[in-house]
């Protein structure tokens, strides 16, 4: 067990994603704490600044080519496997959160009409990225793959 833990936390592909996340987590964190206050639902929701989905893929594909080099599969794998992540993130994610806003003040209307909701929950309305929360996840991926593989690790 303590090989398998030691095997997994030396890894620089694995450090690298998983600083990444907890790097973009904790800065989305504090960042929507000083904007809206602090929410607990921040710590594990997605959407928001940095793309927390965005900076793990980074420093997934940025590690896996420093490791393996970018001719290996392993390189093509993590590259085309963090592409698709990202584009669900600007595109279905982001416009299943833009339908939740708009479903939520359908809600607020009935609520108001006395009408019984056709939902009686609020959506989470903080699904998908906008590019700029894209691109700070992905510096920030970048930046996590390169020090923990070329300085840390």
């Amino acid at each position: 067990m303590i090989s398998f833990l030691t095997d997994l936390f030396t890894n620089k592909v694995f450090v690298s994603a998983g600083s990444g996340w907890f790097v973009a987590q904790l800065v989305k964190v504090i960042i929507d704490s000083i904007r809206d206050g602090f929410s607990v639902k921040r710590l594990v929701g997605g959407g928001g600044m940095p793309s927390t989905h965005s900076s793990l893929v980074t420093g997934l594909f940025i590690s896996t080519g420093i490791v393996y080099g970018v001719s290996s599969f392993e390189f093509v794998i993590a590259f085309f496997f963090a592409m698709v992540v990202m584009y669900d993130a600007m595109g279905v994610r982001l416009t299943t959160g833009k339908e939740a806003y708009i479903l939520n003040k359908l809600r607020e209307r009935d609520l108001a009409e006395n009408k019984e909701p056709l939902y009686d929950k609020i959506l989470d309305e903080k699904m998908g990225h906008t590019f700029p929360e894209i691109v700070a996840g992905v510096i920030t991926g970048i930046l996590c793959a390169l020090v923990v593989c070329l300085i840390i690790l």
